[in-house]
């Protein structure tokens, strides 16, 4: 089946669904939306989109204009997709199906949850770690974010505090009045996984630090810290991101900077992960590609995608991202797959992808009239980075190929330079 439909073929109980979904969300039911009526038959596509979500298609819980009229261009009149679109978001703390329905019913249109990549979809990479007892840290669904990542065996903050009660001190109101017994029959913790804020950072930020400073126990302490320390797989990088309010918001980038900060200040060493994955990402890009590949592939477009268009409004996660994986296919084509390193599996399917084109729009967290970190700062000297510790900076990095206002924009950018205009 397609991995888009918003017409009669998909039957009454689809439109049920859509309706549904745009009712929870609180949106009125409208009419299905169709496509610009585009003329003769098409060559099969040989580019596709990665799309950002949070301030190019949405600004907290409600929809950009734009984004529905550049929906319109992606769709043709029997309200099918007309290239394959992929949606990548840094977001964490919702399930990949309740994601895709909620773009169902702000976008108008039927979301595939194999079409969302949330910033920890790539940990269904790490096998290796699957089967081993690891702290989760972030908030929503936690339990089922990490299960459906394939992680078996999960221990969450409030589970571990509950087990070590005086681990937790910097609320004099959950604090005991009595001291419990100490527990033995708690196993040890072998990883952790880092999935997005928390609600309480400083509960994370403390549990988190006694369970590396333990060598995953707690309840018992070690003379000396071991090191390396526990595996640690993290996602979502973002230092800020943008929702209703006037300016940017804490991201878990800034989580990540404040458990590093206290980790090299306690123990004099460097906080290390075995998977650092969201944009910029290299891997989250590769895994993007991958679901592009496959949804071309269902809807039967033998002509490889050649061209990957990425959509953002953050120059330091999308912008340097897309750029970063452009660099790392054109190595690619000339010199083989390159090395990963320490930040993720190898990709194990060559790439059909030759370029990953980074297009700004000015919706979200970057602002034209503002540029902040995308221009010198006064004195010539140089802008502040706000990516991760582990990324080189790299401030051409930070310039897109393109700028445009908005989505709409953004697609008929594209279409255009693929000669692939609406009529």
């Amino acid at each position: 089946m397609a991995a888009w439909g918003c017409v009669a073929s998909f039957g009454a109980a689809r439109r049920l669904c859509w309706r549904a979904a745009r009712a929870a969300a609180g949106l009125p039911g409208r009419p299905f939306r169709r496509g610009y009526a585009v003329g003769p038959a098409q060559s099969p596509p040989t580019f596709g989109f990665l799309l950002d979500i949070d301030g190019v298609l949405v600004r907290g819980h409600r929809v950009i204009p734009a984004a529905l009229e550049a929906f319109r261009r992606l769709m043709n009149s029997q309200g099918q997709l007309r290239v394959p679109v992929v949606f990548v978001t840094n977001a964490g703390n919702s399930l990949q199906h309740s994601k895709a329905q909620e773009l169902s019913a702000l976008l108008e249109c039927e979301v595939d949850a194999d079409q969302v990549i949330l910033s920890h979809s790539p940990m269904k990479l790490f096998s290796e770690y699957h089967e081993k007892r690891m702290l989760v840290s972030g908030q929503g669904p936690v339990v089922e974010n990490a299960q459906g990542l394939g992680f078996r065996n999960v221990v969450t903050m409030d589970e571990l505090r509950m087990a070590f009660p005086l681990l937790d001190m910097v609320d004099l109101e959950r604090r005991l009045k009595t001291t419990p017994l100490p527990r033995n029959d708690f196993p040890p913790i072998e990883g952790v996984l880092l999935l997005g804020e928390p609600v309480r950072w400083e509960t994370s930020l403390q549990l988190i630090m006694d369970v590396l400073l333990s060598n995953g126990s707690p309840g018992t302490g070690l003379a000396t810290p071991p090191y390396p320390h526990l595996p640690i797989l993290a996602s979502n990088m973002d230092l800020l991101w943008m929702a209703e309010a006037k300016m940017p918001r804490f991201g878990h980038g800034t989580f990540l900077l404040c458990l590093e900060t206290i980790y090299q200040k306690v123990t004099g060493k460097e906080l290390r992960y075995e998977g650092l994955m969201g944009k910029p990402s290299i891997l989250t890009y590769q895994y993007a590609q991958d679901l592009i590949r496959r949804q071309a592939e269902r809807r039967g477009w033998v002509a490889p995608i050649r061209k990957l268009y990425a959509v953002g409004d953050n120059p330091m996660s999308d912008i340097y991202g897309a750029n970063l994986f452009h660099q790392y296919l054109q190595k690619a084509t000339r010199d083989g797959v390159p090395e990963l390193g320490a930040r993720g599996p190898q990709q194990q399917q060559p790439s059909a992808s030759q370029s990953c084109i980074s297009i700004l729009v000015c919706t979200g967290v970057y602002n034209p009239r503002n540029p902040q970190s995308t221009e010198p700062v006064l004195g010539g000297g140089q802008p502040p980075f706000h990516g991760h510790r582990d990324l080189c900076f790299s401030p051409g990095l930070m310039e897109a190929s393109h700028v445009v206002n908005d989505v709409n924009e953004a697609v008929q950018l594209v279409f255009r330079k693929e000669g692939w205009a609406s009529e």
